[in-house]
């Protein structure tokens, strides 16, 4: 019995030694290995193709990135449920594309809802939903002091790249603790799975330090990929990536698809004027025309670039170009601390631009547009196919950039802006040559954060608040609305959701109400006639600083305050800060005024309240001429008049406030009162005495309502504050851009 007991332990743990290293390790035994590869993708020089019945048909990648964001949940937490992919999948396709693109490994709700979504769809006879996957590469990895060839770089890229394969083939059982999704991978999704990108958007110093550290490691030759005698160590690493994948699958499953590296202008094969290379310091080059197949990749590659249309604009600055002058205190260009141009590998613009200006940087409606000339420049250069993975404008009221020929920019679009200017895009990317592209992106993300709001909000806690600041969280189609089924107020110039109970404030003039949710503070000021003068509201949110005098509007308050919102028309109302609590002057001052913020501090109850602006990321340098101009910014304070409910026929998504018959309704977002984190009702802190944002918990504060100008004393009332913490509610609803693009493309295909 002992003996009997022995041996099936040991039968056991010989199943389970072998279930481990085969689901969890990767390993196996090759049983055929003259069994042919099979592909049913390939490409030629510009075109990318699909095998249907037989024959290859050329196939336009129309796809759409997806992350892996949910209200409330941070994108590692991979939350997103197999019910909802199934839903999203659906919608997805009925917007007119044929192709989702995921950016690294997700939990098996994604791999299980694909399967049973297009198992579904061909057995009803229509088309599939197609598979683009990406293979990640960690962001703390990339910007530290590794090299694309240290073991945290280049094994982990060559691990990931197995398993992914091992998971889209549903041959594969993965733990959670790296960062990935995790879970059972049972379901074959290969059957729909087109194309790999490998990588992600390269920092420029990561490439340049690892073509500095290792100039001997210039070369690769692989089974399936090989470098030319031009490669960069970079390249030569990206070479083995692809040449690794492919063997990979070939020998284990016998198929082969699309690969592609990822790109961007950061790192594109150019090389530009000398004036533009240092502003951008664009030190390096990744081209993967260094990069070749040999005959027994059946299938094909493509050249991948994310390109938006406001950043970098090199060929607006090469349109328009200036004289720098150099002062004493930018110096010469050899103590900028770099020659980026001389000795470096990448292509003169001048060889492939024709050197006729109209041709170059006017679109086919004698428009100058950037972007067409740089997608074309693109097509023109690669002898792959070039596919725009990349594409896509924000719906945030933030902005970041702007497109100075276009008028696409980063933020500040309202949902038909964003729906048009994807339009205009995609137009522009097929008429360049492009083989195909992909939307960025499916859904809105509060997770994210953008650079010019990030030092204002608690990265801890971003994705339990919508930041309508923060332009970052809003380039999807698909929104996220606070409120279960419908948000606690819409400003839309009917008051019908306004109750007693939300009276804050009574006064002979008038009386002020409020709420609050998730993305927005509401006011309903009423009693009056809105058009008859400026309505004032005066807010104190913080104990710290505060002024009882506002003298830019001669008015006094009987608390010191920091903000006064100034309703004054449809065309002139806005936000003002009182400057002690300016965060752009704390934050920014060096950039946007060339002057230290903390040598000349405002005093905590100066009456002086600023207008409050939002820093650009604009080559100012570049315009000006000069290297010490100061930064762009714009006002974000300023108010827009429009109606801001979705189901209105007049619905304007960046609208803030609308009359009533007897009132107007306001929506501010809570950045723009300096809070860090509304979740725990956090604001800002006194700046100057923490040297930056730090974070000041608050239960209240105090409004007051003055309607017209006026000498008296504006009395301010206490308006509860309490937090949601980690609870947040939301409900979806489809952009209005989703159903613009989904009439485009419908147009496209009749």
């Amino acid at each position: 019995m002992k003996k009997f007991i022995a041996i099936a332990c040991a039968v056991v743990l010989a199943i389970f030694a072998v279930y481990y290293a085969y689901y969890h390790m990767g390993m196996y035994i090759d049983t055929d290995p003259d069994a042919p590869v099979a592909t049913f993708m390939k490409t030629d020089s510009d075109t990318i193709y699909m095998e249907r019945d037989g024959e290859y048909e050329p196939f336009e990648i129309r796809g759409v990135n997806m992350g892996v964001g949910i209200p409330g949940e941070w994108a590692t937490d991979y939350a997103i449920d197999k019910e909802t992919y199934l839903r999203w999948f659906a919608e997805i396709q009925a917007l007119g594309a044929n192709t989702v693109r995921v950016y690294t490994i997700l939990q098996d709700d994604f791999y299980n809802a694909f399967y049973e979504y297009n198992t579904q769809r061909e057995a009803a006879g229509e088309e599939p939903l197609w598979l683009i996957h990406g293979v990640w590469v960690n962001d703390y990895v990339q910007n530290s002091h590794r090299d694309a060839y240290d073991d945290d770089f280049l094994q982990t890229l060559l691990e990931d790249s197995r398993t992914v394969v091992d998971i889209v083939h549903g041959e594969k059982i993965l733990s959670l603790g790296r960062g990935l999704g995790s879970g059972s991978y049972r379901h074959d999704v290969s059957p729909w799975l087109i194309a790999y990108i490998l990588g992600v958007e390269w920092e420029d110093v990561t490439v340049a330090y690892t073509n500095e550290t290792y100039p001997e490691r210039n070369q690769y030759a692989g089974t399936y990929m090989y470098t030319t005698a031009d490669a960069s160590p970079f390249e030569a690493m990206l070479a083995q990536v692809g040449d690794n994948i492919i063997e990979y699958e070939s020998t284990r499953y016998k198929q082969q698809r699309l690969i592609a590296f990822s790109n961007w202008p950061t790192t594109d094969p150019f090389l530009y004027p000398a004036e533009i290379t240092n502003f951008f310091m664009k030190c390096s080059q990744v081209d993967v025309e260094h990069i070749k197949t040999t005959e027994a990749f059946l299938s094909g590659q493509f050249a991948s670039y994310h390109v938006y249309s406001y950043y970098p604009d090199y060929l607006n600055y090469v349109l328009n170009p200036v004289e720098l002058e150099l002062s004493a205190s930018s110096g010469s260009e050899e103590n900028l601390g770099f020659s980026l141009v001389e000795g470096s590998s990448g292509v003169p613009i001048e060889e492939v631009l024709t050197g006729n200006e109209t041709e170059d940087y006017y679109d086919q409606d004698g428009r100058v547009n950037t972007y067409y000339a740089y997608l074309k420049m693109l097509n023109e250069y690669h002898t792959i196919p070039v596919v725009i993975s990349e594409y896509g404008v924000s719906t945030g009221r933030g902005m970041a950039q702007r497109d100075a020929n276009t008028g696409r920019n980063q933020g500040h679009m309202t949902e038909q802006e964003q729906g048009q200017a994807i339009v205009d895009c995609y137009e522009d990317i097929m008429a360049s040559g492009s083989a195909g592209s992909c939307v960025f992106t499916w859904q809105d993300e509060w997770f994210k954060r953008t650079w010019n709001t990030m030092a204002n909000v608690d990265l801890d806690n971003t994705p339990y608040w919508s930041d309508y600041q923060t332009n970052e969280q809003y380039f999807g189609l698909l929104t996220f609305d606070p409120g279960e089924e419908v948000s606690v107020c819409y400003v839309d110039g009917d008051p019908s959701e306004w109750t007693a109970e939300d009276v804050v404030l009574e006064t002979e003039q008038g009386s002020l109400s409020m709420k609050y949710d998730e993305k927005f503070l509401y006011f309903y000021a009423e009693g009056f006639d809105p058009e008859a003068g400026p309505i004032y509201i005066p807010i104190d949110t913080t104990p710290k600083t505060g002024s009882t005098y506002c003298e830019n509007y001669d008015l006094t308050f009987a608390r010191p305050c920091d903000f006064v919102i100034r309703i004054d028309g449809t065309e002139n109302s806005r936000v003002v800060v009182q400057k002690r609590y300016e965060v752009l002057r704390a934050m920014f001052m060096h950039e946007t005024e060339d002057e230290d913020a903390y040598l000349d501090v405002p005093d905590p109850d100066t009456p002086e309240f600023q207008y409050i602006d939002l820093m650009l990321q604009t080559a100012t340098p570049l315009i000006t001429g000069q290297w010490e101009a100061s930064a762009e910014v714009y006002e974000t304070g300023a108010l827009r008049y429009g109606n801001a409910n979705p189901t209105s026929d007049d619905f304007d998504s960046l609208a803030d406030y609308m009359f009533t018959d007897n009132g107007v309704e306001i929506r501010i977002p809570w950045q723009l009162l300096n809070f860090s984190n509304p979740s725990e009702m956090m604001i800002h802190d006194d700046y100057y005495e923490h040297y930056g944002v730090e974070n000041l918990p608050i239960e209240e504060m105090f409004v007051g309502l003055a309607l017209g100008e006026t000498e008296e004393e504006i009395p301010l009332a206490s308006f509860p504050l309490e937090g949601w913490g980690k609870h947040v509610t939301y409900h979806e609803r489809l952009k209005e851009s989703y159903y613009i693009l989904q009439d485009y493309w419908a147009q496209l295909d009749r």
